[in-house]
């Protein structure tokens, strides 16, 4: 266990931020406090899937099983269809061991049961981020001061950055990246399942066509269905990145003959939805710097093509705990976040890289304009993304990782 009274304070209340207070408290030890900008923990009213890589994290701390009862589980496996609703490929929405599978979130769901499980004291509420700043200690380890626009500042022995895309603490770490559109918005929303059809299929279902595709699944005890669409847009480079929209706008993009009447028969039983633009940027070259650390979109914005960005966070939680855990003194964070940052970089950057693959894939573009050609890729990447993506183990790995750091200390 890290130092008792090792003092971490997490900046960003979302899904990323909760699960890595858990993690801090119950694995390493630590006591945390939650920095949210916000009025009040909440996410936009849309799903988020549960992948089993995360599933995994999930059952060590304990939340497993809500989270499970709260979300929809599928009947079986997704489909990726063509624009007409052909079938291309199953999607392996398992691990090998077929132990964890993919969860539908209502992602208000989840935030609520991660929220629960966090001590309230331990969460404040309206705090937006101004500055972090490292203050130098001549009598031991150096602490770290948030600053926040409503007056407040108070230090810490570490701050931990879940503060998303526009991260503040990002900066403290030294990147600067710049954001990276990909040309596409996504229209998002939650349709209530009363309004489908009744032998609606209960699992993922993903149709791709000429430059745009669209996505549903079910959520909350099947009650719900989320829908995701992407189309080419150049909207969020002249305004807002995000913002309502009308209904017609996304069935226009899914309109005419060339289209499945299945899938139009779902997009007329929306009756609400929104827009965001799709931005990542490149891999970070650092995520730490002393005892500030980066976790979740704040370190590995990535596009939501593979359905990994907050799975992404919840491994990051694990890792960054395991590590922890393993610091004897306040001296030693600063290692653990290098150890931390050393293991976590290389596997999120692969998915970032892949997230843009698998975009252009489901969009048609660049070498996967030749369909016959997206189609096999696709049905190739089925059994690799089970075992690559699926069976990861985020403790194990950091647990091997500090094995083999603690053979090259003695070495």
């Amino acid at each position: 266990m890290a130092p008792h009274s090792t003092r971490i304070a997490i900046i960003g209340g979302g899904m990323g931020g909760l699960t890595a207070a858990i993690a801090l408290t119950r694995i390493a030890g630590a006591q945390v406090t939650v920095f949210e900008q916000a009025g009040r923990l909440g996410e936009v009213g849309a799903g988020v899937t549960v992948a089993p890589n995360a599933a995994r994290v999930l059952d060590r701390l304990g939340v497993y099983e809500s989270v499970r009862d709260a979300g929809a589980v599928p009947d079986g496996h997704g489909v990726y269809l063509n624009a007409m609703g052909e079938m291309v490929t199953d999607a392996a929405w398992q691990d090998s061991a077929k132990q964890y599978r993919n969860i539908g979130m209502y992602r208000p769901d989840l935030i609520d049961i991660l929220a629960r499980e966090i001590d309230p004291e331990s969460i404040r509420l309206g705090h937006r981020l101004t500055a972090v700043v490292t203050v130098p200690s001549a009598e031991g380890p150096d602490a770290v001061r948030v600053e926040f626009e409503n007056g407040v500042s108070e230090e810490f022995d570490a701050v931990i950055g879940a503060d998303g895309i526009h991260s503040v603490v990002r900066r403290a770490v030294g990147q600067h990246p710049e954001p990276v559109y990909s040309g596409y918005i996504v229209y998002r929303g939650v349709v209530d399942a009363s309004r489908l059809p009744e032998d609606w299929p209960m699992i993922s279902q993903v149709w791709m066509g000429d430059s745009r595709h669209f996505m549903c699944y079910p959520l909350q005890q099947r009650r719900l269905f989320n829908f995701v669409a992407g189309v080419p847009s150049d909207r969020p480079l002249n305004g807002p990145w995000s913002g309502s929209a009308e209904v017609g706008e996304l069935a226009a993009e899914f309109a005419g003959d060339g289209w499945d009447p299945r899938l139009q028969q779902f997009i007329s039983s929306i009756e609400k939805t929104f827009w965001w633009g799709l931005f990542d940027h490149e891999p970070l070259t650092n995520w730490s710097r002393g005892p500030i650390a980066l976790l979740g979109d704040a370190a590995h914005t990535m596009l939501p093509h593979q359905g990994q960005g907050v799975n992404q966070a919840i491994e990051d939680s694990m890792a960054l705990a395991t590590f922890l855990a393993a610091a004897e003194t306040i001296a030693d964070i600063p290692e653990a976040f290098r150890r931390y940052t050393a293991v976590r970089m290389q596997r999120t950057a692969i998915l970032q890289h892949g997230s843009r693959r698998a975009g252009a894939m489901f969009d048609a573009q660049y070498e996967f304009e030749n369909l016959d050609k997206r189609d096999a890729d696709i049905r190739v990447g089925r059994d690799f993304r089970r075992s690559a993506v699926f069976d990861y183990d985020a403790q194990k790995v950091a647990e091997e990782a500090l094995t083999r750091f603690r053979k090259d200390q003695v070495a």
